[in-house]
């Protein structure tokens, strides 16, 4: 057979040159052409978002804002696209979301923007699927989510005054929105991009602590390139502190009341009505109930929004999950807070390319590692005279702990009655001797420490901050961990080791090439941590980790924080993602404070526990 020649192999070195220099003229060509097509799409675009009458134009022609709200931060990123494409699959024309500041500024002046956190990526995947956003930048976004998206690391100065003009919290804000703003002004609808609105901070009018805030806001976004529509959103109650001049007000709501329309439209004439939220499900609370807000409630309101000629956004559309130690909570009306459950989903029917899901074969731990046995892989531990509450404390770089728990330790010589004078944030277990007592927290507050052996004896509290508050009036008081004395026998304790245990990736990695983990034919000591191994034979799936047989934790897969768990409901399961998984062994690390049978249940399906219907 006659050999053919290997073109390219013996071309000269004028020849390749040659080559080279058409591929490069080429690939300039190819380059022009494509940003000169951006150019003419963008110069093409006569007029973005306009709110000058009772209508909304988009390139003057009428427009109404069908939206959802899918935050970007609790979809796991495998799955933003597919999300997207459900909501464009219900007709929906524009995303909402929100940007969590203490996700992307964990340390101060420490910004990240990567893999789960690109916000730059989220925006051009809805401009790649023809969907429309209005940007919700904060800096408080509230959200449901710690401390409404502000950075812990702001409680670090004791005067602070969040939300408001107090110089260290604009010059934090400043400093967040120039590494932020700079990041989505280039996609902007005038710059070819798919923003048509900014929203100027969050429900600011139920705050309302300082009448220059706003400004200072509206005029961060401005000086940094925003350009587009700018909005505000405020319930019934917040509408008449919560605006701000050159900003469209826009109203949230569960149950349509005609009055609060006629209210908007009496402050905001001439102008077009946008419910900028339109809750369409609620928040649960460990120890509630799970509430469901049925279609058969929502379409007649939804019905009679459009009837209106309003623009409506459904929050949520997709709600999604508090992974790790994000979930906020509850103060409102009630004399403690009460923390949020992981999950942040609301029912959905079923749609088309639903994700498969799989109940992989029940797992039985193998190893486990006391909480005592653990500690030396935390940081370098503080002794300090008197308590010092967990943002204040010396780690992450002078930022402090921002979750999880933190222990404090002392030596005591007598028994007596504990008081924690209710300086514990949220809920403390306490030890003598590493031998458990009982639970402090808002409602305990005095114990009676046992009998022991004469002599010194070691008191520790292990206090987990169970979610900062996310809305209200207490946004500045919500620092964790002790926060004040304890006494015993009515005199303050004093000369503390304190341990911060805030669970971070580095930590988990730590643990898991420990050589203290110890066979389960030992008994385990509580609390502690449980290791099994998950093997998935085939392309992973999403699945739904049971805990029937536990009582209160964490559960940590291949390293990643799915959330807390709490055997008092109403939540009884965790949303495990399929692209967090991967073929073979899966490590699962369960984090349980009090007890065990030993096996992790997997299911196809969420479990939410006992329904109530939101009224």
């Amino acid at each position: 057979m006659e050999r053919l020649p290997m073109v390219g192999l013996r071309l000269s070195l004028k020849q390749r040159y040659f080559l080279l220099l058409c591929f490069a003229v080429g690939a300039i060509i190819a380059y022009q052409f494509a940003r000169n097509r951006l150019e003419v799409e963008r110069m093409s675009r006569v007029e973005g978002l306009m709110a000058n009458s009772s209508q909304f134009t988009l390139e003057r022609k009428p427009f109404h804002i069908l939206g959802g709200s899918i935050h970007y931060f609790r979809v796991p990123r495998g799955y933003w696209e597919d999300r997207l494409l459900k909501m464009k699959a219900c007709g929906l024309n524009t995303l909402t979301t929100y940007v969590p500041w203490n996700l992307h500024e964990p340390e101060r002046g420490v910004f990240n923007f990567e893999d789960q956190l690109d916000l730059e990526a989220y925006l051009r995947l809805a401009a790649s699927l023809g969907l429309w956003v209005i940007l919700r930048p904060g800096p408080y976004i509230c959200a449901e989510w710690d401390l409404g998206g502000l950075p812990s690391w702001l409680l670090r100065d004791q005067n602070m005054k969040l939300r408001t003009t107090y110089p260290g919290f604009t010059a934090a804000v400043n400093s967040f929105f120039n590494q932020l703003i700079k990041k989505v002004v280039s996609h902007q609808y005038s710059k070819g991009g798919p923003i048509i609105a900014v929203q100027v901070e969050n429900e600011y009018g139920s705050f309302a602590r300082d009448e220059d805030y706003m400004p200072f806001i509206k005029e961060a976004l401005l000086s940094r390139g925003i350009t587009e529509l700018l909005l505000t959103s405020d319930n019934r109650d917040g509408l008449r502190h919560g605006g701000v001049k050159g900003a469209l007000e826009t109203i949230n709501f569960q149950k349509l009341n005609l009055n609060d329309i006629k209210y908007l439209d009496g402050i905001q004439p001439n102008k077009p009505k946008l419910v900028m939220e339109y809750w369409s499900g609620w928040f649960d609370l460990w120890g509630d109930l799970h509430h469901v807000y049925t279609a058969e409630d929502m379409i007649p309101v939804v019905t009679e929004i459009l009837k209106l000629g309003m623009s409506i956004n459904l929050y949520m559309f997709h709600g999604g999950t508090n992974f790790g130690f994000m979930s906020g909570a509850f103060a409102v009306g009630i004399p403690a807070p009460k923390p949020m459950v992981t999950s942040y989903a609301q029912p959905l029917p079923e749609l088309p390319s639903h994700q498969e899901r799989r109940a992989y074969q029940p797992v039985v731990i193998h190893q486990h590692l006391s909480l005592w046995d653990s500690l030396h892989f935390t940081d370098k531990p503080l002794k300090s005279e008197k308590p010092v509450n967990m943002e204040n404390l010396p780690v992450n770089n002078n930022n402090g702990q921002s979750y999880g728990y933190t222990l404090y330790e002392t030596t005591i010589t007598s028994k007596g009655i504990l008081n924690s004078k209710n300086n514990i944030r949220d809920r403390a277990l306490v030890f003598v001797d590493k031998h458990f007592v009982a639970v402090l927290d808002y409602k305990t507050q005095e114990l009676a420490l046992p009998d022991g052996k004469k002599g010194k004896r070691t008191l520790s509290l292990l206090v987990e901050n169970c979610g900062r508050v996310n809305y209200g009036k207490t946004l500045d008081d919500q620092r964790k961990g002790l926060v004040g004395d304890i006494e015993l026998n009515k005199r303050p304790l004093c000369d503390f080791i304190i341990r911060s245990l805030d669970m971070k990736p580095g930590f988990v990695n730590r643990l898991e090439s420990s050589g203290h983990w110890m066979s389960m034919r030992q008994r385990p000591s509580f609390p502690g941590f449980f290791q099994a191994r998950l093997y998935v034979n085939s392309f992973p799936k999403d699945t739904f980790i049971k805990l029937p047989g536990w009582s209160k934790g964490v559960v940590f897969i291949n390293g990643k924080n799915l959330g807390r768990f709490w055997s008092i409901g109403p939540q009884q399961t965790l949303y495990v993602p399929g692209p967090w998984l991967h073929k073979g062994d899966n490590q699962v690390i369960v984090f349980e404070e009090q007890e065990t049978d030993g096996k992790i249940l997997f299911a196809t399906s969420p479990d939410y526990g006992m329904t109530v219907d939101v009224q």
